[in-house]
């Protein structure tokens, strides 16, 4: 594990993210409240005689800035659009600085909560709002963002497990001949058709989704990416089967307004899921050495955690054997 005092978020301190705030022309009073983002790091400054203003510092190492400025382009473009989206502010043309070595970017403020599970209406709208991202999303393409696949995010992962010291020796072998098993599946099924794929938000769950009484906002376009429509649907839907299956229909009804949702795109749902699963895992041993990571995720690692973690991916391989979600009643 990195010491604390040698990770490079060590020296984003208070004065330094303050500084970096006054550097872009406004006068900061002194308020700083650090919001719960772990991958970056993001405060809110308070700002004299005006609102607060979002600062969000980059990884150090994460992303390209070609890959940032990629980012920001397609907020802003989605923003144009008037798809509400929270898009980093253009201050002398530029979206993104730097600031004793760290790159970072300003955002308005802005609030709201997250949709309720289940709720048919705001689930059209969310279908609505989200086939007007996806029409945009589908007029160009990315050309420094990463590409959804098995290998970027499950291979790697299984491979940064099975390098690191991280599966306890006595059900090591069975988490991963299941993990394999789970993306020799995975693989198969990406590879059975040729999929129309997309500009994506990436990581289209209730928690990146802000709801106010003028309806959805999007925050946090950091893991947008190229991938199949489904991947900006399935997190949405929650529950047994049958209230899934009653939501994706009323998902559609909103988003086919604006574009048409391939069905064989449902085949990717629980690979995608599979996916999601076992990229967690690896992030969270990806990021062991940031002392934010252990202080928060303290039952990462224990025999209980992985014996969890192999009970969940055995039910997986169920999972990815059972019939897809149907689009008729």
């Amino acid at each position: 594990m990195q010491n604390v005092s040698t990770h490079p978020y060590a020296a984003l301190m208070p004065d330094v993210v303050l500084d970096a705030v006054d550097a872009r022309g406004y006068l900061t009073d002194g308020r700083l409240l650090a919001l719960n983002s772990y991958e970056n790091r993001v405060y809110q400054v308070g700002i004299e005689d005006s609102v607060p203003l979002i600062v969000k510092f980059y990884r150090p190492g994460r992303w390209s800035t070609a890959q940032i400025l990629e980012e920001h382009r397609f907020a802003l473009e989605l923003e144009e659009h008037e798809i509400t989206v929270v898009a980093p502010l253009s201050i002398e043309g530029e979206t993104l600085f730097e600031h004793a070595g760290f790159r970072y970017a300003i955002y308005p403020r802005r609030g709201g909560h997250a949709p309720e599970p289940g709720r048919l209406d705001q689930l059209e709208w969310l279908g609505r709002f989200i086939g007007r991202m996806h029409a945009v999303g589908s007029a160009q393409r990315f050309e420094h963002r990463v590409r959804l696949s098995p290998q970027l995010m499950g291979r790697n992962s299984v491979a940064l497990l099975e390098q690191g010291d991280w599966l306890p020796d006595y059900l090591r072998g069975n988490f991963l001949d299941v993990a394999g098993q789970l993306l020799d599946i995975v693989e198969t099924r990406f590879g059975s058709d040729n999929w129309t794929t997309l500009r994506l938000h990436g990581d289209c769950h209730p928690g990146n989704i802000l709801w106010t009484d003028a309806g959805p906002h999007f925050v946090d376009l950091d893991d947008c990416l190229t991938g199949p429509a489904i991947q900006d649907i399935w997190m949405l839907l929650a529950g047994p089967r049958h209230e899934r299956e009653l939501q994706l229909r009323t998902f559609l009804e909103g988003y086919e307004q604006f574009r048409l949702f391939d069905p064989v795109e449902l085949l990717l749902i629980e690979p995608l899921r599979t996916l999601r699963m076992i990229h967690y895992m690896g992030w969270l041993a990806q990021r062991w050495d940031d002392p934010a990571f252990p202080a928060a995720f303290t039952w990462f690692g224990t025999p209980r955690y992985w014996e969890d973690q192999l009970n969940d991916l055995r039910e997986q391989v169920e999972a990815l054997a059972a019939p897809v979600l149907r689009l008729q009643p």
